[in-house]
């Protein structure tokens, strides 16, 4: 048998009768973890080396239909498998759940064993390899925004999605009396996620009644976005288990802020900070300018991998702390680009455009792929801009709806070059799709508009 030591602690464990279940999952294309339960020892024996799954789980839209329009596979092509292979680096106990670890996977290709291109998972690694070319590291941290209600997802579901109540009553940012009302939530939450690798620092109420922040430690960009994914479905199911119903919709209310996911990222040579210059202006080196200045004017490009619904877009309103424009700025949190630790080695840009929603993959990738656009063709960073950004009419816009975001998605060449077409059109067609389902459907407002008025 494997002497791989996660395999072999898992196998005493699983003797000891510790642990009975194995969670074996790969990432989808809104993020999500999907997969299967095996007995631990069906796992031991066999399953740690691969399984199988339908390869329409790459092709689905968040209702699990199964869309036309995609070359990996079709009702014609008949909808074959894909290998899960696991990634024993990533094995880890999930301790709200009793006698549980989980494991993630990469996506093989059913025949060759070759991977799957747009499996999230790797279209991340390919963007992580081009960098390690240059013998650089992409070091990220992400910020995950959601809120939290009173009643369960399913009170919510046969409730018809109607009479929402946020678990508090009132703004709550940094707020300590409220936040300690929740911590029947959000302390088994930081709690479990740690005692399962994830190296949490803190929650916080976030500017909303019923917001909360979780702040996870940053990592190389693959940890970064696997740490996001657990984290993500581990608030889901903890949320659950408390009787209520955790949200990542970017914009559940017209009337309330909406949910982020802000993104962290510098490039690191070995130990050292690529990033800081302690001679330079802000302490931003000239690889971290030609880096940022990539990420700031491909920003239009890869909007759909940080805004990937038809709601994420209704995020993006002024006095909001959501960016509409394209610019960045020292420590602004009106700007969709923020310089971080200015003058530091913890210099860093944070990219404020992301929603809730985001796929954390898809969402690094695109990060990367502009940022290393921008060294290879050491473009030149402008000016920070200062003050109220919303009001700038000089700034380049981020693309308003998801109809905008799919075109300059299909049209990039940036993208089509790092990712490759055949990433670019299935995503395309992904976004279309997702388009396609709103405007066949007539919403409420619509409805109560016009209903006697028209």
């Amino acid at each position: 048998m494997s002497d791989n030591p996660p395999l072999e602690e898992l196998r005493s464990k699983v003797s000891s009768g510790e642990i009975d279940t194995v969670l074996v999952c790969l990432v989808d294309m809104q993020g999500r973890l999907m997969g299967k339960r095996f007995h631990a020892q069906n796992f031991l024996d066999s399953a740690h080396e691969e399984t199988h799954c339908c390869n329409y789980l790459l092709a689905t839209d968040l209702e699990m239909a199964t869309p036309d329009g995609y070359r990996a596979t079709s009702w014609e092509a008949g909808y074959g498998d894909y290998v899960m292979k696991p990634d024993l680096s990533t094995l880890r106990p999930m301790p709200w759940l009793e006698g549980t670890v989980m494991v993630l996977c990469d996506i093989l290709d059913h025949h060759t064993h070759a991977p799957v291109p747009h499996s999230p998972r790797e279209v991340l690694k390919a963007q992580i390899a081009r960098a390690e070319a240059l013998g650089l590291t992409p070091m990220m941290a992400t910020e995950l925004e959601f809120f939290l209600f009173e009643q369960s997802f399913d009170q919510i579901r046969t409730g018809g999605f109607r009479d929402l109540t946020p678990i508090s009553g009132y703004n709550e940012d940094y707020h300590i009396l409220q936040t300690t009302k929740e911590e029947h939530v959000m302390r088994p939450l930081r709690n479990h996620l740690f005692a399962a690798g994830i190296p949490v620092e803190n929650t916080k109420g976030e500017a909303e009644a019923g917001q909360e922040e979780l702040n996870i430690r940053y990592s190389d960009a693959l940890a970064c976005a696997d740490h996001h994914t657990i984290a993500k479905h581990a608030t889901k199911e903890i949320a659950h288990q408390q009787g209520h119903a955790a949200s990542f919709l970017p914009k559940w209310h017209h009337d309330r802020v909406g949910s982020a996911s802000h993104v962290h990222l510098s490039l690191w040579r070995g130990e050292e900070a690529a990033f800081f210059d302690g001679d330079a202006a802000h302490g931003l080196s000239e690889l971290g300018r030609q880096f940022c200045a990539g990420m700031i004017k491909y920003a239009p490009d890869y909007t759909f991998f940080l805004a990937p619904y038809v709601n994420s877009y209704k995020r993006f309103m002024k006095g909001t702390f959501a960016p509409t424009k394209t610019v960045w700025s020292v420590d602004n949190r009106t700007a969709g680009f923020r310089l971080c630790g200015e003058g530091t080695k913890a210099v860093r840009m944070e990219c404020r455009i992301g929603g809730s929603d985001i796929n954390p993959y898809l969402a690094q990738a695109a990060l990367i792929a502009a940022g290393m656009k921008g060294v290879e063709d050491k473009l030149q960073l402008t000016p920070p801009t200062a003050g109220d950004l919303y009001e700038n009419a000089d700034a380049g816009e981020i693309p308003r709806t998801l109809r905008d975001a799919v075109e300059t998605l299909r049209g990039s060449a940036m993208l089509r070059d790092a990712m490759g077409d055949w990433v670019v059109d299935h995503y395309t067609r992904c976004a279309e799709w997702e388009q396609e389902e709103f405007d066949r459907v007539v919403t409420d407002w619509e409805i109560a508009r016009g209903f006697e008025k028209a």
